[in-house]
């Protein structure tokens, strides 16, 4: 490191440029490569429903649903069949939909002889009608959007009647302008916010500006790389925001680290050259520890196999990798050339202190005073830890639907509600999609024709837990069925409803004509996808891997450890530290979302559960961001403890220097994930809550008391003893067989 950032602070200009040109070719890079970007997979059998449809090249056309009731204040609906202006409103909506040119088709009444009685709700208060869009592909959206428009064309002639529309276009649509819109308004809260918290901590407006430039140009290099290797790893826009917030957090944290340090080393006598020297070696190897750490922690989540943690694991390892490149190269020749010019434009009332790189008095009281009584401190805040996570032993994961994820204000949202409790699972039903194993043409056989039609009998027949009207679509060379569930959500309801279908219903309507021997000629086969699928087998696939997540990264992070501060004492001390901090985000998780506490103040409506993926996800980018700051810590600590201070004296003076810087970058960290609270979708709220708990947590009750803790209860086995280089001694430490109070003779830039 130490020769790394020379050769930047020697040929510093020719370093920033070498900068600023990588960024500009990973941008050109992403716009020059020709190609198609790779496609994700589902899992499970989902996933191989989805892969049937597409080796069709084509997909069933959109089925959207319009819920008729009568608009009855204060008192019951009037039943369907008796109210003569719900019965005009639907003749007129299937009317207006028919002269649609060309945009819909397959319209279905409850006014019809046919299927009308399977359209009429079983308290018979509601009607449904049904459409598909008609047309190519590419077609379907305009052709939707004049669906849309005549069916509020319809509404405002009768308004006394409720026209709800909700389906496979409409449901899908609400979602994503749901995302662009948290999106747009995280934009909108989280850059001012980190800028006035940056001018905060780093207390000049030139200071500040650095973590800004080299989070920006690490985050606009990362996306050009992305999109090259779009080509092969799938991506998707959960993959884009995450890039953002952690590129954001490691700029801001490694610039942070590198520049408290310089700061400190200019404080005690040394010129900005060797300032930055000696900053290279202790913080700048700190930056390159953490970053490495946290990049394989992150390869851990590739464990679970799901096509969608792919991209977000190479997004997030590209991401950290740019950060710690910058921080070791670009960074130290930034500081070379702004030298001393860094502190200045300082920010009035704050500005002195900041620029200042004093220890923190707050922090230095509590480590003295734990450091007296390290089990007493120890153990109250482990007890409290464990008080805190105890509600994470009653976790249910359980994938938000539509309905439980966007409030009920949202139109679609509320017509997917009434849908739900008139015809459940009407709005998105379960596909199962049946194709000929060696005969493409074996579902157009008698026997599959027949076994379809006998599903109607055995939806009746299956105790409410499939539900009518059944539809069949062909599909290239396979044949899509849609059958609702008795839920078109993630809960238990339509779980067991999913497993019914899958475990009992299929197999028995298919009979003969199903899962034929393998070694046999002919036969089909088929699987079940949709919304409630999905759902059932991601979260399956992810509680199926985690063991294996949970023990790789435990692993790799004990043996880095051991390999950095050469203790297996303080590395399994450091694991069991982040698992409680962990284990206490999970129970405020819990408590707060599936226990529903706190909803009023979050604006959010609890499901009964946690999204299924967020704990997997909150422990890989948890225990990889909180090494940040207990690497950090630790090493001042050590450097102390190295240079023949006692342990308690290490751990204060450790504490001290670190702890603030810490709880700066935490609080950073923490106001950039709080701004996910603020968005729509439940989601969100939930992964900002739970990592703005977990890194407050981490940067103040572990960093400051346990950990100081833990290592004053470890003693001399904290670190074996051994010498730091003859010319490093940490600022503000008086070096062994060296009078305090006395001061070396030799120039501040020689051995000492």
């Amino acid at each position: 490191m130490e020769r790394v950032a020379g050769w930047s602070v020697r040929h510093r200009a020719l370093a920033i440029a070498g900068w600023f040109a990588l960024v500009v070719v990973a941008v050109l890079a992403s716009a020059v490569i020709p190609g198609d970007t790779a496609d994700s997979t589902d899992p499970g059998e989902s996933g191989r429903a989805g892969r049937v449809l597409d080796a069709q090249q084509k997909y069933p056309p959109p089925q959207e649903n319009v819920l008729v009731q009568a608009r009855t204040p204060d008192a019951a609906p009037a039943r369907f069949t008796e109210d003569p202006e719900s019965r005009r409103a639907t003749q007129d909506l299937v009317t207006t939909l028919r002269r649609t040119p060309g945009a819909v088709t397959a319209v279905r009444s409850p006014l019809e002889r046919t299927d009308g009685n399977r359209l009429v709700s079983k308290d018979g208060r509601s009607g449904l009608v049904t459409f598909t869009m008609a047309g190519a592909q590419e077609q379907w959206s305009a052709h939707y959007e004049a669906a849309t428009e005549a069916v509020k064309t319809v509404q405002a002639r009768h308004p006394q009647v409720r026209l709800a529309q909700a389906g496979d276009r409409s449901l899908s649509r609400v979602v994503d302008e749901g995302i662009k819109g948290d999106f747009k308004r995280a934009e909108f809260f989280s850059l001012p916010l980190t800028v006035v918290i940056l001018l905060v901590v780093f207390g000049s407006l030139i200071a500040a500006a650095i973590p800004l430039l080299l989070a920006a140009t690490t985050v606009v290099a990362t996306f050009g790389l992305l999109q090259v290797l779009a080509h092969w790893v799938p991506v998707n826009s959960a993959t884009s925001s995450m890039v953002l917030l952690i590129g954001v957090a490691v700029g801001v944290d490694y610039s942070l680290f590198y520049l408290r340090r310089a700061r400190e080393e200019r404080a005690a006598g040394h010129d900005v050259t060797e300032a930055l020297r000696i900053t290279a070696r202790t913080s700048g190897r700190v930056v390159v520890v953490s970053g490495l750490t946290v990049m394989l922690c992150l390869v851990g989540l590739l464990f679970t196999g799901l096509d969608n943690f792919k991209g977000l694991t190479t997004g997030a390892v590209l991401v950290v990798g740019v950060a710690m490149v910058g921080s070791v190269t670009v960074l130290p020749a930034l500081l070379a050339a702004l030298g001393h010019r860094v502190d200045r434009a300082r920010i009035p009332w704050v500005g002195r202190r900041r620029t200042a790189a004093d220890r923190s008095r707050a922090w230095a009281a509590v480590a003295r005073a734990v450091v007296r009584r390290p089990l007493v401190w120890g153990g109250s805040a482990a007890l409290a830890l464990l008080v805190l996570a105890l509600p994470a032993l009653g976790m249910r994961l359980q994938d938000a639907a539509v309905t439980d994820s966007l409030s009920r204000k949202v139109p679609t949202v509320d017509a997917a509600v009434r849908m739900q409790e008139a015809f459940p699972g009407a709005p998105s039903p379960a596909s199962v999609v049946i194709w000929g194993k060696r005969d493409p043409g074996a579902v157009d056989s008698p026997a599959v024709r027949k076994a379809v039609e006998s599903l109607h009998q055995r939806a009746a027949a299956s105790g409410g837990a499939l539900n009518e009207p059944i539809s069949a679509t062909k599909v290239g060379r396979a044949l899509v069925v849609r059958v609702p569930l008795a839920s078109f959500g993630t809960d238990d309801v339509a779980n067991r409803a999913l497993e019914t279908l899958r475990q009992r219903t299929l197999p028995a309507a298919l009979g003969e004509a199903g899962r034929a021997d393998s070694e046999t000629d002919g036969g089909i086969d088929y699987a079940v996808g949709g919304k409630t699928a999905f759902a059932y087998d991601f979260t399956d696939r992810v509680t199926d891997r985690t063991p294996y997540v949970f023990a790789f990264v435990l692993l790799l992070a004990f043996v880095l450890l051991v390999v950095a501060f050469r203790s297996p004492a303080v590395a399994l001390m450091s694991i069991v530290l982040n698992l409680l901090s962990i284990g206490a985000a999970y129970g405020v998780l819990t408590w707060v979302f599936q226990d529903g506490h706190l909803s009023s103040a979050l604006d959010f409506t609890s499901y009964g559960g946690v999204v299924g993926w967020l704990p997997l996800f909150m422990f890989v980018i948890l225990f990889g961001l909180s090494m940040d700051y207990h690497i950090f810590v630790l090493s001042r600590i050590r450097e102390r403890r190295l240079a023949g201070e006692a342990t308690r004296e290490a751990v204060v003076g450790g504490v001290a220097s670190g702890a603030g810087v810490v709880t700066s970058a935490a609080v950073i960290m923490t106001a950039a994930f709080s701004v996910f609270v603020v968005l729509s979708a439940i989601e969100y709220k939930m992964m900002g809550v739970g990592l703005a708990v977990a890194v407050l947590i981490d940067a103040t009750l572990v960093r400051g008391v346990l950990l100081p803790a833990a290592i004053t209860l470890l003693g001399r086995r904290s670190f074996p003893q051994a010498s730091l280089p003859s010319d490093v001694t940490p600022a503000g430490v008086t070096p062994a067989g060296v009078t305090p109070g006395a001061r070396s003779s030799r120039p501040p830039h020689a051995g000492r």
